[in-house]
């Protein structure tokens, strides 16, 4: 079953229901639409205003642009190594482990959607095609799609939203 967009409000409640170190992930994963898998193996020194990475599920190379207080609240909590260090200093905060904290956070919440990291993906998604003024283009730009179908998937999570559960 494939995860499901969360409208502001929901996201709000699954992020304050997580660790510390998750809801940070989670944050990243909502500010730069990057998958969990790739903020958790951020490096401490790749930590930067922008810096470029290359994506593990599809390999290929992206700017990502960090605030200046996501930046700050990087590097106040990052390891020697690693952002987000797991419970081994010298390895990463593995992705099951903040998928399981979002499952947990949801399910207190009694969403009803499926939740997971994905929806984080999706939300970033759709808050920048509303800036974009529909501009399909420019999110698939943003989610580094190399088809606009793929996009489209993201985009329409709305409008499932929508006739699914409602208005926000």
């Amino acid at each position: 079953m494939t995860t499901e967009y969360l409208v502001w409000r929901e996201m709000e409640h699954v992020l304050a229901a997580l660790t510390p170190a998750n809801r940070l992930v989670c944050r990243v994963c909502v500010a730069t639409g990057l998958r969990v898998g790739d903020v958790v193996q951020l490096r401490t020194s790749q930590l930067a205003p922008q810096f470029w990475i290359t994506e593990q599920k599809t390999g290929k190379r992206r700017r990502v642009n960090l605030s200046k207080k996501l930046l700050i609240e990087l590097k106040d909590q990052a390891g020697d190594v690693w952002v987000f260090p797991g419970r081994n200093p010298e390895r990463h905060r593995t992705r099951q482990a903040v998928w399981h904290d979002v499952k947990r956070a949801a399910k207190a919440f009694r969403l009803p959607q499926n939740v997971g990291v994905h929806s984080l993906r999706k939300v970033y998604a759709v808050e920048t095609l509303k800036r974009a003024k529909g501009n399909v283009g420019r999110v698939q730009r943003a989610l580094n799609h190399s088809d606009a179908a793929t996009t489209m998937v993201y985009a329409m999570s709305y409008q499932l939203y929508q006739a699914k559960y409602g208005t926000e």
